[in-house]
């Protein structure tokens, strides 16, 4: 079963009050797909969600180092798939073990999972309106349709 709410964010500044506002959803072993081009905003939400979550790192973007693990009232796994190649590969970097950790697990290019996403997670697809608005939409999927 799946339900969807959309926004829409004026700013970075707003998409960061989405993503922490999101994360009261969010509990141990909760898992979050994010959708979205290049500079759509996935990280900025991330951080929203991190704010949450009172983690003291700075927040960046895990493109080159694949996972940044925070540390706040939950442990959060931040992980960027966009220059994974294959399930294989993501495999490789152990992903399926962050998944079953217990912390949050917030996953940049989740449709590279390709067969090993939860059944239960959330969502985010983040796509641009124009140079300063985000259309955010946020769905809750349950398991099995």
């Amino acid at each position: 079963m799946k339900s969807t709410e959309k926004f829409i964010s004026k700013s970075e500044a707003e998409t960061f009050c989405y993503g922490r506002d999101f994360a009261r959803r969010l509990r141990a072993g909760s898992f979050v797909g994010l959708y979205g081009d290049l500079g759509a905003g996935k990280t900025q939400f991330v951080k929203g969600v991190c704010d949450a979550f009172h983690v003291s790192e700075v927040v960046n973007s895990p493109t080159f180092t694949i996972v940044n693990e925070y540390h706040g009232t939950l442990p959060v796994f931040h992980i960027d798939l966009y220059r994974m190649k294959n399930v294989e590969e993501i495999l490789g970097i152990g992903v399926d073990e962050y998944i079953e950790a217990g912390g949050v697990c917030l996953v940049e290019w989740a449709e590279k999972l390709d067969g090993i996403i939860p059944e239960k997670r959330y969502e985010v697809r983040i796509a641009v309106v124009d140079d300063s608005t985000r259309e955010i939409a946020i769905t809750s999927v349950e398991g099995k349709d």
